[in-house]
């Protein structure tokens, strides 16, 4: 091996090709592969999110009706049924906090929780959650437990 017949490392050096818009004579002048006139030949053109060449866009097209409250509060909602089945397969036992909620993956942890009333609650348990449907507040004091609201 000398220096006449060095060569980079297969796959180090990725091959350019013809470099455009460098004059006539590099055969990719004029136009540089841009084609003639309209939006997309001139600088600094970027498509605009969801243009469709002036047809009226999906987004437009599509009707919209209904309202939405930027100010609603989202709950995810746990029943009694998946408390029961927990005290079941001794995960809980005796209280259920917001924290072991989001452990067992019932919760995400910038959640907040409210339980729902689907089911029967057999066992005594203390719950705390963030709110209770008065079903689920009924049949968990009915069980001879506590509904501690956060």
């Amino acid at each position: 091996m000398d220096l006449s017949n060095l060569k980079p490392a297969e796959g180090s050096v990725k091959n350019q090709g013809k470099r455009i818009g460098r004059g006539q004579g590099s055969g990719k002048g004029g136009t540089a592969t841009r084609g003639h006139k309209g939006a997309k030949s001139r600088s600094g053109y970027s498509k605009k999110l969801g243009f469709e060449g002036g047809q009226m866009p999906l987004q437009r097209r599509v009707p919209k009706f209904g309202f939405t409250n930027i100010n609603r509060i989202e709950h995810q909602g746990v029943n009694l049924d998946t408390l029961q089945k927990l005290v079941d397969e001794k995960k809980i036992k005796g209280s259920v906090d917001f924290d072991m909620l989001v452990t067992m993956g019932l919760a995400g942890k910038n959640e907040l929780v409210k339980i729902l009333g689907r089911g029967e609650l057999k066992t005594k348990l203390t719950v705390t959650a963030h709110k209770f449907t008065a079903t689920a507040k009924a049949a968990i004091e009915a069980a001879g437990g506590e509904a501690v609201t956060l």
